[in-house]
């Protein structure tokens, strides 16, 4: 295990008034548009889905970002399950 994963412990989601959302326990981002977030968590894959959303900070060395926005839904998908079953990420996440 490299010093990075060891550093990242936990994991933590902040929300206020659906317009903020800080998160701790990020290993990746995997993609961002105004309209969706997916990262890689301690926890597994969250997508983060709203409107006019922005990265306001991000820090993967401590595994912490900001999202601000009007935040709609947020969705966990299980991570060990990434990759394996040969279907794309997408395609499990919308099952």
């Amino acid at each position: 295990m490299d010093e990075r994963q060891q550093a990242l412990k936990g994991h933590k989601l902040i929300i206020n008034a659906r317009k903020t959302v800080s998160i701790t326990g990020v290993n990746d981002v995997l993609s961002f548009d105004a309209g969706e977030v997916l990262l890689q968590t301690e926890q597994g894959i969250l997508m983060i889905r709203g409107s006019e959303l922005h990265v306001n900070r991000l820090t993967l060395e401590k595994g912490e970002v900001d999202v601000d926005g009007r935040i709609d839904s947020l969705t966990y998908s299980d991570a060990s399950s990434h990759g394996k079953t040969g279907e794309s990420l997408l395609g499990r996440l919308f099952k």
